[in-house]
């Protein structure tokens, strides 16, 4: 039965299942889920087939909801239904929102943000998913794309009315592409042909979204429990978190499952103390920020077996998502995830994005050695990637490339001063201090005069040894400072 509801048209008939009113609100929508008796149903014109029953939805403590209204470029918007799948690094959500009776796109998570995509002609037909390997090129619609995601994915649960829907729990291949402008091309091999989505990042705010989830129903129900190691409490705080260390015992416990069933766990030796404190609050570039989870990092060149450290404190703000606070020998930088890809020479000695163009500093494989906190992505002990790290002036980029997944941030170096009063830890700035201080500027009790007579003093000493030790040939490496600086963690965000 056809309904009018002001300007929106939409379709209602009885669940085969339950007879209770299952709605249409887009004539996209050819699935729904009845949410009553949670029986999978297919339009057939003016009547409804039942095809099964759902699984339960994984409560993900976001706060959006079905038939919460926004607006994106000034046309608005209604939530009309919910996907969640699971890969083998976690489980993410893609809401279906309604534009017109005609159009729907997809709010989606993308590393610990959302982008908003519409349908989008490729051009051309889509090839084999084997074929695009993280990292390579290809072009649609005439604009060049790097692969930065190729995984096997597994639809979980739904809710609401969907354009499509993949069968419940079949593997099916996901493609993920970006470009230097921002865009996010997502190619989707659970039907066919596949279907292709474009989209840009967005932020919640900047949707004008009304009809969000109540602050109060995210009440701490199922999100408290004991740690399967020690049995200690641990409770989680953060919605969208896929990894959370045990305080007592530093176990690293698996949360890409829920936390309902038998929690998968590993635990730590020889626990890193962070310089800042988990749960800190800091005001950082105007934002105010929370240090929810920090890595100690370890790295080397290719072929050399000298290794290197770094810690990363990743910061929270609930208007802002997340980013990464990294502390490295040769500096304190800030850095996100970028939307985009840059596009990388093909030796790697430099990268653009934006239009701008970094040159490289570093290549180097990394490790994660040691984990805290909560994380929005599946973490563990052990993780390797291959970084490659970008500097343009003070502007920072960053790759980091594992097996499935290629990661790009983008950032700026910051004063360990302003790090330290942050934090409100001024009493201890000099242990903030790193390698990109100036020695002359710590010397500030010393004139011009005593300086230049102190390197005349060396210069001096320095001839002197150099006559003493004659023809010898002895000699020593140089580690180059810390590599990895502007690194911002591993693995799916």
């Amino acid at each position: 039965m056809a309904e009018e509801t002001g300007n929106q048209r939409y379709y209602r008939a009885p669940c085969p299942g339950c007879g209770a009113p299952v709605e249409f609100r887009s004539a996209q929508s050819t699935h729904a889920v009845c949410p009553y008796c949670q029986s999978t149903v297919v339009r057939q014109g003016e009547t409804l087939a039942r095809t099964g029953k759902m699984a339960e939805l994984f409560d993900d403590f976001s706060p959006l909801q079905l038939f919460a209204a926004g607006r994106i470029q000034d046309k608005p918007f209604t939530l009309i239904g919910r996907l969640q799948y699971t890969y083998p690094g976690g489980r993410w959500t893609e809401w279906i929102a309604a534009l017109d009776a005609d159009r729907t796109g997809v709010l989606s998570e993308d590393n610990g943000a959302y982008v908003f995509a519409l349908p989008f002609d490729i051009q051309r037909a889509a090839p084999p998913w084997s074929e695009l390997r993280v990292g390579a090129t290809t072009a649609f619609a005439g604009q060049s794309y790097t692969v930065t995601s190729n995984e096997q994915v597994a639809l979980t649960s739904a809710q609401g009315e969907l354009p499509h829907l993949p069968e419940l729990g079949k593997s099916f291949a996901m493609v993920e592409l970006r470009n230097d402008k921002g865009l996010v091309l997502s190619l989707d091999y659970g039907t066919a042909p596949p279907t292709a989505y474009l989209g840009r990042s967005v932020q919640l705010d900047d949707l004008q979204l009304t009809g969000l989830r109540d602050e109060s129903a995210k009440d701490e129900k199922g999100r408290s429990f004991n740690c399967p190691n020690c049995g200690s409490p641990v409770t989680v705080n953060l919605a969208d978190s896929k990894t959370i260390t045990c305080r007592s015992c530093s176990s690293i416990i698996d949360l890409s499952q829920g936390i309902g069933g038998e929690l998968k766990h590993a635990t730590q030796n020889e626990p890193v103390r962070p310089l800042i404190a988990l749960g800190s609050m800091g005001q950082l570039q105007g934002v105010q920020w929370q240090v929810v989870g920090f890595q100690h990092r370890m790295g080397s060149e290719p072929g050399d077996d000298e290794m290197f450290g770094w810690d990363e404190y990743l910061l929270f703000n609930k208007k802002r998502g997340f980013s990464f606070l990294v502390d490295a020998e040769d500096g304190w930088s800030m850095v996100k995830p970028t939307t985009g890809a840059p596009v990388m020479a093909e030796n790697g000695s430099s990268a653009t994005y934006l239009s701008k163009r970094y040159q490289q500093q570093y290549a180097y494989n990394a490790e994660t050695t040691y984990v805290a906190g909560e994380f929005y992505w599946q973490v563990e002990r052990g993780q390797k990637t291959f970084n490659r790290d970008f500097a343009s002036g003070g502007a920072l980029l960053s790759m980091e490339r594992s097996a499935n997944e290629l990661t790009w941030s983008s950032g700026s170096k910051i004063d360990s001063g302003a790090v330290a009063t942050a934090f409100k830890l001024d009493t201890k700035k000099d242990m903030f201090k790193r390698g990109d201080a100036l020695p002359v500027s710590a010397a500030s009790g010393m004139g011009c005069g005593t300086i230049i007579l102190i390197v005349v003093v060396i210069i001096i000493v320095l001839i002197i040894l150099s006559t003493c030790s004659g023809g010898s040939s002895g000699g020593s490496r140089s580690s180059g400072g810390s590599y990895g600086g502007y690194s911002s963690g591993g693995g799916h965000k």
